[in-house]
């Protein structure tokens, strides 16, 4: 079994700097200001030839179980409880502070092995607040500068005792076949991602609260639904581009994007009392440009359920202001009452199933026929515009190559026209479909010359 290291501490000693150089990419936030990290984020790390998860946290504060810094302690204790060893960061050029006290006291009491990393201690700048550490009663110091790469050898040494030797590892566990599905989940902020995500894990995973705008970073969670692996994205809320002016808030929203663009199904989460608000609309209309397939969840549906024909209403709405996704699946449910999340689930899987589908030739040219027949193409200079094959060049989203003549004169509405025809001819709801226009003679007739 992979070991399991929590890197904690106050604000601002450098843990998710820390964390970023452990799993080899920028994945958690970094700022100068303190408190940027507010869950726990997790990576698979390498130090040598020692592999284990290591675990970002908040930065231990003094506060009310309440308070949101009081939830996101809580979050770092449970990070705690769940580790097989504990670096335990302090700034080495700061030196001890006084809140560094009781924290070493809180790892302490864990019980578990505790590493102690005097961190920004580059080129020995630090090295009078390393030998300061020693009070906090947690053995010998580490001096590193893990912005710099400086000690991670000897943090190797450290670590190295609490690994199991190579060829120790049990053998009983199985991998879980197939690779999981990747689901992003965005919206504005308040909409109530983070809740649905600890409903679906079945505990309090991440930070939720009446804030809006807690989460920060875009945590990825491993998740099993009726025995299918699936990787949660739990995203920033994305406000309008416009209001976005804090430097730490643009990091959030690009790191969520960059979400929506390793995702396969993004599901944009309403909120029910006030839903298809003009960001909502946005944001889908980024999903469709990064060509992924879609689910509209319309979250707290408990708050409206008891109003006859809104559903009906709203999935109407949404088929009039999404056109460019049309029949994308439109789910109520409740992160907080977990209703409606088996529903979302199939809804994801059916749209996955739709945005890697594969339409043979025959059957697209035959429609195609039909589509001309019904609706010939408009005359240029008094020529035809001449369409005379199509085929699917690939899925992940549906992608269709049109083969013909002066197609660079074919008018965005008829090519509107083939697009609608195809999604509802082949049922492809709630995916973006591609279309390109390619002139020239048909590369599959060998008869021309």
């Amino acid at each position: 079994m992979t070991p399991t290291v929590a890197i904690v501490g106050r604000p601002n000693v450098g843990k998710s700097t820390l964390f970023n150089r452990l799993v080899g990419k920028k994945l958690a936030l970094v700022d100068d200001r303190p408190g940027v990290t507010r869950d726990r984020r997790e990576g698979e790390a390498r130090l040598g030839d020692l592999e284990f998860r290591v675990v970002d946290t908040a930065g231990l504060e003094e506060s009310t179980e309440e308070s949101l810094l009081g939830r996101m302690r809580a979050q770092t204790e449970a990070a705690i409880g769940d580790a097989d060893v504990i670096l335990f960061v302090i700034d080495a050029r700061v030196g001890i502070l006084p809140a560094d006290r009781p924290f070493a006291e809180l790892v302490r009491r864990s019980g578990k092995p505790v590493i102690l990393i005097a961190n920004k201690a580059e080129g020995g700048a630090g090295l009078a607040g390393a030998y300061e550490a020693y009070s906090l009663g947690l053995g010998e110091p580490v001096p590193l500068s893990a912005e710099h790469g400086e000690g991670m050898a000897d943090l190797f040494e450290a670590l190295m005792p609490y690994f199991p030797e190579p060829g120790d590892e049990t053998e009983d566990e199985e991998e879980e076949p197939g690779k999981p599905l990747q689901v992003a989940i965005v919206g504005r902020p308040n909409a109530g991602k983070s809740t649905l995500v600890n409903r679906m894990l079945g505990e309090e995973r991440l930070l939720t609260g009446p804030e809006a705008g807690i989460t920060r970073d875009s945590i990825s969670l491993d998740w099993t639904w009726r025995g299918r692996p699936f990787k949660l994205f739990d995203t920033a809320g994305l406000r309008k581009r416009a209001r976005v002016e804090d430097k730490l808030e643009k990091l959030s929203v690009a790191d969520a994007l960059r979400a929506v663009r390793f995702a396969e199904v993004v599901v944009v989460l309403l909120d029910a009392t006030i839903p298809f608000e003009k960001q909502d609309l946005s944001i889908v209309d980024l999903v469709e440009q990064e060509g992924r397939a879609l689910v509209i969840g319309l979250n707290k549906w408990d708050l409206v359920a008891d109003q006859p024909g809104l559903l009906k209403e709203l999935k109407e709405k949404a088929a009039r202001l999404l056109p460019q996704v049309k029949g994308a699946p439109v789910v109520p449910l409740s992160g907080l009452a977990g209703s409606g999340i088996d529903n979302l689930m199939k809804a994801v899987v059916q749209v996955h199933e739709t945005w890697n589908r594969r339409i043979p030739t025959a059957r697209l040219n035959q429609w195609l026929a039909e589509a001309i027949e019904t609706n010939p193409p408009p005359a240029v200079s008094g020529r035809r515009i001449k369409i005379r094959y199509m085929t699917q060049v690939k899925a992940r989203p549906p992608h269709f190559a049109i083969f013909g003549n002066q197609l660079d004169a074919l008018p965005k509405s008829y090519t509107r026209y083939l697009v609608n025809g195809i999604r509802e001819a082949f049922d492809l709801p709630g995916v973006p479909i591609r279309v390109s226009l390619r002139m020239g003679k048909n590369p599959f007739d060998r008869d021309r010359k």
